[in-house]
C-alpha cells in the first residue's frame, strides 16, 4: 500500500512541478537584438503555448501576427532567445498583461549591438522548444547597468513558500481524517471478513 502511494504522490509532484516552472515567473538578462512582428501559423500542438489573439482580431484565425523579442545573453557567444509578447488577459495565466504593443515599444528602444550592449532583464513565463515552435511570454522589460547584476526571485519564493504551506495543511488535514475515519472502516471491515471466513470454514 505504501509504495503506490509514493508512486502515486511522485507522479503528481512532477505534473505540478512542470506546470509551476512554466507558469511561474522568471527573469532574465538579455540584450534585445530585433523586436518584430512575424505572421505565425498556431495550430496542433502549439496553439496550447500561445495567448488568444489581441482583443479585436479573429480568435478562429490559424495564422496571426505575433510580436516576438529576440535576445543573446552575455557572454562572448552567449546563446539566443526568443520571446513571444502577447496580452495574457483576466483568466490564465493571471497577469492581466494588457500592453504588449507598448512593450514591444519598449523593446525596439532598448535594441543594442554587441558592441556598445544595452543589457536589460526580461521577466517573463513559459518555455522554449524548437521543435514545437514554442517560446516564453515576455511580460515585463527594464534596462540595468550591467550584466552582472543579481536577480532575486522574490515572487516565485513566496508563492511557493505559500504552496508548500497549503499543500502541508492538506497532508495534515488527510491524515488524521484517514486515522479516524478510513482506518477505523478498514480494521471493521478486516475484522468482518475474518469472521464470515470462520463461519464458513466452521470454526464460527
Amino acid at each position: 500500500m505504501r509504495w503506490p502511494r509514493i508512486i502515486a504522490l511522485l507522479i503528481v509532484l512532477s505534473f505540478l512541478g512542470a506546470f509551476l516552472h512554466y507558469t511561474l515567473p522568471q527573469r532574465d538578462i538579455v540584450r534585445v537584438v530585433r523586436a518584430e512582428v512575424i505572421l505565425t501559423e498556431v495550430d496542433g500542438w502549439n496553439r496550447w503555448f500561445f495567448a488568444s489573439a489581441d482583443s479585436g482580431a479573429s480568435g478562429s484565425a490559424i495564422s496571426r501576427d505575433v510580436r516576438y523579442i529576440n535576445t543573446v545573453y552575455p557572454g562572448e557567444n552567449g546563446p539566443v532567445m526568443v520571446f513571444r509578447n502577447e496580452d495574457t488577459g483576466i483568466f490564465w495565466p493571471p497577469y492581466f498583461k494588457f500592453d504588449s504593443q507598448d512593450l514591444q515599444a519598449e523593446a525596439t528602444n532598448l535594441e543594442s549591438e554587441a558592441a556598445d550592449p544595452q543589457w536589460v532583464v526580461i521577466t517573463h513565463y513559459g518555455w522554449r522548444n524548437n521543435l514545437l515552435s514554442i517560446y516564453p511570454n515576455a511580460l515585463e522589460i527594464r534596462p540595468v547597468e550591467s550584466a552582472d547584476v543579481r536577480l532575486i526571485p522574490w515572487m516565485p519564493i513566496g508563492i511557493l513558500l505559500v504552496l508548500a504551506l497549503i499543500l502541508f495543511m492538506i497532508w495534515r488535514i488527510w491524515e488524521r481524517f484517514e486515522d479516524r475515519v478510513i482506518a477505523p472502516i478498514v480494521d471493521g471491515a478486516a475484522v468482518r471478513w475474518a469472521k464470515l471466513k470462520d463461519r464458513v470454514s466452521g470454526r464460527g
